[in-house]
């Protein structure tokens, strides 16, 4: 029986021809916006989780507050943190290591082209081990830095490529940098992290750094390794203490942080969720656009068919056959512009995500979210149903006498 009504829906919304597709067009609309918005909010998503690729979870990161320029994290603080904090810092109950570093924007001369990026120090002995093994970081090519080793560096994965470093060609192991007009060479390439930080970076040893800036005691970032996760909080708390004790702030007036990569992903992954919410919400005034047109549609065809409806009575149709037909009409032409703005709406969501990705240097995968699809193809046929029970239910109401005169 439904399929009945499935076929004479089709058939007369094909008949009336461009007041159906005119009608569909909010749906199709609403519903391609929506499903894009999701799509691309995903792949935001992915590629801002790149960002934040780390592979230990015991480790909290101490940073000065007080911005004054545009920098990496902790640089061009009013109050930096110092060598003595993280000194403090070791004497902490459940802390396993504490690694001081630095992030330095440096002069980077190669192949007769200048340009300007960052650096990262290394700390030296079994700390660097536990800097790899925090950011998750693999050599590619060549070796990794070594207790001794004088002027050497350690290169990310876009230095490979002659279109990203800036250079016009392409490093490789051996060869020699300018850093701050001071020559270093290439010891190792890192494999790729798809972040546009880490691929981007140049390490070197702390002892190196100090000798081409003028960092002095500064220190940006403070890594303090935990024992064991579930001390993790209470060693937090230690460290709030002591700097503010060492920096003479108040609770609730500190000028440094502390925290971890998790709860930094967290909170941005808060606001991405805000801002995804907040325009699809705005979307679907699209969609109430067009249910309101579907309703109209529904309407006007009840007024133009009232002998269609009246024949139907007069040879034994029951008004629950009137209204299921008008209902299955009005069902039908929110489900066809789901479909469509289903197709378009992945489309453009899986194409955006290949851009954003590109963008920024991620290596997450686009996706298709095929309970996004589902939801969305029930959502609009559910909209145009709903839609469509006014005008199905002033059909069924017709009075076959009247109709046939009408």
């Amino acid at each position: 029986m439904i399929q009945d009504y499935v076929i004479l829906a089709y058939k007369n919304l094909k008949r009336r021809g461009l007041r159906s597709y005119l009608t569909l067009l909010g749906i199709f609309i609403g519903i391609a916006v929506v499903v894009a918005l999701i799509g691309l909010g995903d792949g935001l998503r992915s590629a801002v989780n790149s960002q934040f690729n780390v592979g230990s979870t015991e480790v909290l990161t101490v940073q000065a507050g007080g911005l004054s320029a545009a920098g990496p994290p902790g640089t061009g603080v009013t109050n930096p943190l110092t060598q003595d904090d993280a000194k403090a810092l070791e004497k902490i109950s459940g802390v396993e290591a504490v690694i001081p570093r630095n992030i330095e924007y440096l002069r980077e001369e190669f192949n007769d082209r200048l340009v300007v990026s960052f650096a990262a120090s290394l700390p030296k002995g079994d700390n660097r081990d536990l800097i790899y093994e925090t950011l998750d970081l693999t050599i590619l090519y060549g070796d990794n830095i070594k207790d001794g080793d004088v002027r050497k560096v350690v290169l990310g994965y876009d230095f490979l490529d002659k279109d990203k470093n800036g250079f016009g060609k392409a490093l490789k192991v051996g060869d020699k940098i300018l850093l701050n007009d001071v020559s270093f060479t290439v010891v190792g390439i890192l494999e790729r992290k798809g972040s546009f930080i880490l691929d981007k970076s140049i390490l070197m040893d702390e002892d190196d750094m100090r000798s081409i800036t003028n960092i002095g005691d500064n220190v940006d970032i403070i890594s303090v390794r935990v024992k064991s996760k579930d001390l993790m909080d209470r060693v937090k708390i230690d460290i709030e203490k002591i700097l503010r004790e060492r920096r003479d702030v108040k609770e609730g007036e500190e000028d440094f942080e502390v925290s971890t990569p998790q709860a930094a992903l967290q909170s941005v992954n808060q606001i991405l969720t805000g801002v995804q919410i907040f325009i699809v919400i705005i979307a679907l005034i699209s969609i109430i656009v067009g249910a309101i047109g579907i309703v109209n549609t529904m309407t006007t065809s009840v007024l133009e068919r009232r002998k269609e409806i009246g024949v139907m009575k007069a040879i034994g149709a029951k008004n629950s056959d009137v209204f299921m037909q008008f209902f299955f009409e009005a069902g039908m032409l929110g489900l066809i512009g789901g479909i469509v703005g289903v197709i378009f709406g992945v489309l453009i969501g899986y194409f955006g995500t290949v851009f954003i990705n590109t963008f920024v240097g991620s290596t997450a995968h686009p996706g298709i979210n095929f309970y996004l699809v589902i939801f969305a193809l029930i959502g609009s046929f559910v909209i145009g149903a709903i839609s469509g029970i006014a005008p199905a239910m002033k059909a069924a109401r017709q009075n076959p006498v009247d109709a046939l005169r009408g």
